[in-house]
């Protein structure tokens, strides 16, 4: 792979519940356990960073690959989410992705061939193929 750009960032402090920062100073996030693991809640988390993170990318793939079809991406969005759970032989904990793709302008045959070869495109969806499940579904619009 030739590198293009490198992200940094630094997280300190409790690990889930200290903080992160980026080299450029442009991020820097408090961290919490959710409510859910029994921490505070009262900051974020790295799974909320990752479906920004992953939404954004996603996002970003599926406009490249729309604009080269010519395909109408008016208010396209995508949603992520994250799940963090314990593997099932409960040595440790995993993460499933879901995406939810919304391409309001498009049939569903044309929006679900795009989300395809943005799926290919996402350097997320490269990244997490193969390592965790990663579900996609495409909104259905009425026409």
């Amino acid at each position: 792979m030739k590198t293009l750009y490198t992200a940094e960032a630094l997280a300190s402090g409790e690990g889930r519940d200290g903080s992160a920062r980026s080299n450029d100073g442009k991020l820097e996030v408090g961290l919490a356990s959710p409510v859910e693991l029994g921490g505070s809640g009262q900051g974020t988390n790295p799974e909320q960073l990752f479906a920004a993170g992953y939404a954004a990318c996603f996002h970003s793939a599926l406009r490249l690959v729309g604009r080269k079809e010519r395909a109408d991406l008016t208010d396209s969005a995508v949603a992520a989410k994250v799940h963090l759970g314990q593997l099932d032989d409960g040595a440790g904990f995993g993460l499933a992705a879901e995406l939810e793709i919304a391409l309001p302008a498009l049939d569903l045959a044309t929006a679900e061939a795009l989300v395809a070869k943005a799926h290919q495109v996402c350097p997320y969806s490269n990244a997490t193929r193969g390592n965790i499940t990663v579900e996609l579904k495409v909104l259905e619009y009425a026409a």
